[in-house]
């Protein structure tokens, strides 16, 4: 049977290292580090490491193949083991795909996208303006026109003759400068307005979703930090970047509450008000994250919102101390403890919000072409209500609702 490199260099590791059991995880020495170790929990069927390798495919790494090897060795009565060199690799799991929706979605999607935006626009108030001076351009137009432009990812200059065409198509009343538009970016009176288009493009789903999971990411920007480092004697940079914090339904990917806050910011204080705002308008009954988000406060939040949190737990949890005054931690930790393979599946659903921020940067881009910083939150906002707007193109296809803001699609 011919092996794959993977495969090949799990059976090194496990004839070269010693690999043990420790406090519910493997222990596996890393190949090319002499001195990193890397943690392999396997549960039933469902396995995790926490290697670099694992977190980018979530697929099996060779530190898991190991373990499976090592698993699969057998000892004989004298003592002596025997290794089974062969043996049997998981295969991915794989989900059904309604492919004509799908294809129709996407050979569609330009011109449905203009329509759903379109009648999302249609109500926002412009800004009052008073006194003499230039028209300001109605706020609905520019905020169709920079939205259009991150769906399309070209420059404004090229982006010029899609803006053209929408007019003509009847889905603006003017054409903005390409200027025009990055201004307007600047403007903190467009986030509020963003986030609410943003969270009204979720709610035609509000029958698909109820359960759901919360991370974050960051959106790398055209600035850079500059220091010079006196420990290797150079001047050093690092590029600047945005963090955004999103909740997600697990089925659609559709984004249901967002907070753009300081990229320092930890993530454990975001929880809380993504879980409210997407109580406001949807029944939750599961919300997954990493352990990033374990925190008292967070459980009690998700208990409030009549959900069941489903949390990873740190090394050093326990069911006392001052987690353990909620009772809401104590049976979430009980359920980890005595119902793990349970607990797993419902807590693995939180792959699903990385699969959503992979739709994002790889259809939109992973960076902002935006200056200043409010800009640079708005175009962020902008690219999530892109990634709404595509979801439900395809749910509209494949599920074959309606959406009440939308007039009938081309």
């Amino acid at each position: 049977m011919d092996l794959s490199p993977r495969e090949i260099k799990a059976i090194e590791i496990a004839d070269r290292f010693r690999i043990a059991e420790s406090s519910g995880k493997w222990i596996v020495p890393s190949q090319t580090h002499p001195t990193a170790k890397y943690g392999v929990r396997i549960v039933g069927e469902y396995a995790e490491c926490d290697c670099p390798d694992y977190e980018l495919r979530r697929d099996l790494c060779k530190h898991i193949l190991a373990v499976q090897l090592v698993i699969k060795r057998e000892r004989n009565a004298d003592g002596t083991t025997t290794v089974i060199e062969t043996f049997t690799v998981a295969k991915r799991r794989t989900y059904k795909q309604d492919w004509p929706a799908y294809n129709l979605a996407q050979t569609t999607e330009k011109d449905h996208f203009q329509v759903l935006l379109a009648d999302l626009c249609r109500d926002i108030p412009s800004i009052p303006q008073t006194g003499r001076g230039q028209r300001r351009l109605p706020l609905r137009d520019v905020i169709y026109a920079a939205t259009f432009k991150v769906f399309s990812t070209m420059s404004g200059r090229r982006f010029m003759s899609d803006l053209r065409e929408a007019r003509e198509r009847g889905h603006i009343e003017t054409t903005p400068h390409y200027n025009s538009i990055f201004r307007y970016l600047e403007n903190k009176e467009l986030t509020p307005i963003l986030n609410d288009l943003v969270i009204t493009a979720s709610l035609p789903l509000k029958a698909v979703e109820t359960d759901f999971a919360a991370d974050s990411t960051g959106f790398g920007v055209s600035r850079f930090d500059r220091w010079f480092s006196h420990k290797y004697g150079r001047e050093t940079f690092q590029r600047q970047w945005i963090k955004v914090h999103i909740m997600c339904g697990v089925k659609t990917n559709v984004v249901t509450a967002v907070e753009i806050a300081d990229k320092n910011a930890a993530d454990v204080k975001m929880l809380p008000s993504l879980v409210e705002t997407t109580a406001d308008n949807f029944k939750l009954s599961e919300v997954s994250a990493d352990k990033a988000y374990l925190s008292t406060k967070n459980v009690i939040a998700i208990r409030d919102a009549g959900a069941m949190p489903f949390i990873a737990f740190k090394t050093n949890s326990t069911e006392r101390g001052e987690a353990g005054k909620s009772q809401m931690w104590r049976d979430m930790f009980y359920f980890f403890m005595w119902k793990r393979d349970e607990f797993l599946k419902c807590y693995h659903k939180r792959s699903n919000v990385e699969s959503a921020f992979s739709m994002m940067k790889r259809k939109f881009g992973d960076g902002l072409r935006s200056r200043t910083d409010v800009a640079m939150i708005n175009e962020a906002l902008c690219k999530i209500l892109c990634h709404n707007l595509s979801v439900l193109i395809h749910e509209i296809h494949e599920l074959g609702i309606t959406p009440l803001f939308s007039r009938p699609l081309l």
